[in-house]
């Protein structure tokens, strides 16, 4: 696996993947590699020739009070996991290559990024659609790949993409869950052994949440239910829990097709999100 910091070899050498009408498929992650990223890759390896990864700790995503500075980080760790998985190329830029001096230019996409973890996390999507755009122009993939865990990302993602004419193929991965049903994510290792066990109560009270919308109970109810059994699972806060439509992120005040279940809670200084299809 070649391992790229500099876009002029990082073109040369996905020019030469391509070459013969060979496919490229783009897995964007921050680093922290978990079986999630892994069930992303390996869905890559199934629909295109080759997989470029990225590992890029994006600090324009991130608020002046959260954790950059602490987000965990080891490339080599991480490349290893790539190697065995596969991956032709990993692009690896540092925050000079990806933001050099002068870089004055931003992405914003209107309405989508506003709600839910876009209330909580002001500026957040832009930062994410920004370094979206750089990935997909510095790589040129045929295909990039995104988890459905982040579903406003995933919905972001896509209509920026549709709207700046990237010719490129958005998919979305099932969410990777542990045994007992908790979402993976590389926050996870900030929860403490109890705060762990604690945690599995919010992806069970989103379950049961979205079964009962799915069967005609009241939304208003349901949802104060899910928030409550959160809290006494051992979460300190919901920052919030909205039925959703999936595409345009509308908030709904009934269940109708294509819904998605959209939450974030606290648990001590980590936060965590997750989402279910209803019906």
């Amino acid at each position: 696996m070649q391992i790229i910091r500099d876009i002029a070899t990082l073109h040369r050498a996905v020019a030469a993947l391509k070459q013969g009408g060979k496919s490229v498929a783009l897995v964007p992650t921050m680093g922290a590699l978990h079986e999630g990223h892994i069930s992303l890759v390996r869905m890559g390896r199934r629909v295109a020739d080759h997989v470029v990864a990225s590992i890029f700790v994006n600090p324009t995503q991130f608020g002046p009070n959260e954790d950059f500075a602490a987000y965990p980080r080891d490339e080599a760790r991480d490349a290893g996991m790539l190697v065995e998985e596969g991956v032709a190329l990993l692009w690896a830029p540092d925050v000079g290559v990806m933001y050099p001096a002068g870089h004055a230019t931003h992405i914003e996409v209107a309405e989508l990024g506003a709600d839910y973890c876009g209330a909580a996390r002001p500026g957040h999507f832009d930062g994410v659609a920004t370094v979206v755009a750089k990935l997909f122009n510095q790589v040129r993939p045929d295909i990039a790949i995104f988890g459905e865990k982040d579903w406003q990302q995933l919905a972001i993602i896509r209509r920026m993409a549709r709207d700046l004419d990237f010719d490129i193929d958005i998919l979305g991965a099932p969410i990777a869950r542990a045994d007992d049903g908790l979402a993976l994510s590389s926050r996870n290792a900030y929860l403490s052994p109890e705060q762990r066990k604690a945690a599995v109560s919010f992806p069970k009270a989103l379950q049961t949440a979205a079964a009962a919308l799915a069967n005609g109970d009241d939304m208003y109810e349901t949802l104060a239910k899910a928030e409550a059994a959160i809290i006494a699972g051992g979460f300190d806060s919901v920052d919030y829990i909205a039925l959703a439509d999936a595409d345009s992120l509308e908030q709904l005040a009934t269940f109708r097709a294509s819904a998605r279940l959209l939450a974030a809670a606290r648990m001590g200084k980590t936060r965590l999100i997750d989402n279910y299809p209803v019906g």
